[in-house]
């Protein structure tokens, strides 16, 4: 899963290993460790990635049919270290194509080094705002995934109904999309929740909310689940 050399992956079992850090103006802190084995990029308050250890995604993978999804074309909008390809390749199989959104170029930096090279699966890496992408896209995907934090916030834009129904436009017929939200406080869980009910339901009116613990996925179609 990536090029760190056995006893070092050996030791990140015991404690975590400070690999790199950066900082963009997007991001002021960015951080790789090397824990459990794998990569994992952090900010101040935010885990954005951790190889096939993503468990937020995995475990909203796994409550959806993607069987469903053959030869997907798939759009990531908030890149981290390709967790998201990551997990679905090595994980449940999938070969699918991939174009991942990322404003922050030093995000797409450590991923390009840290996280694509270990990829099979083609991943097309646009360096953009991911809600100026969604609006003027012209193409439809066959799963979308939402992830686009800064820090543990995800940014006002990404929270209006005009925003749900570009995506909703990007869909293709039987097309599902995920769209990640914080529940770690009571406080994430209330927010998140109202945002589900008050604004998601208003666009994808038979949307479903799948609870993996310290995020809630929520998922256009509840016809998806499995």
């Amino acid at each position: 899963m990536n090029s760190e050399p056995f006893w070092k992956r050996g030791l990140s079992y015991l404690w975590d290993i400070q690999i790199e850090s950066a900082e963009s103006d997007f991001n002021p802190e960015l951080h790789i460790s090397l824990r459990r084995g794998r990569y994992q990029l952090c900010t101040t308050h935010a885990v954005y990635s951790y190889e096939d250890r993503y468990d937020n995604f995995v475990h909203a993978f796994q409550r959806i049919r993607l069987d469903r999804l053959t030869d997907a074309g798939v759009l990531v909008l908030g890149l981290g270290l390709a967790s998201i390809p990551t997990v679905l390749e090595h994980r449940f199989g999938k070969n699918f194509r991939y174009t991942a959104v990322e404003i922050d170029e030093a995000v797409i930096d450590l991923a390009g080094r840290y996280a694509l090279p270990f990829i099979q699966s083609p991943v097309e890496i646009v360096c953009a705002d991911a809600f100026a992408y969604v609006r003027q896209a012209g193409r439809q995907f066959d799963l979308i995934c939402m992830d686009v934090f800064q820090d543990d916030v995800v940014p006002s834009d990404f929270e209006r109904f005009a925003f749900l129904e570009a995506l909703q436009q990007l869909l293709a017929p039987g097309g599902m999309l995920l769209y990640n939200r914080l529940a770690a406080s009571r406080m994430d869980k209330k927010e998140s929740r109202a945002f589900f009910e008050e604004i998601f339901m208003g666009v994808f009116r038979n949307g479903a909310l799948i609870d993996v613990g310290a995020n809630y996925l929520l998922l256009n179609d509840a016809e998806f689940l499995r």
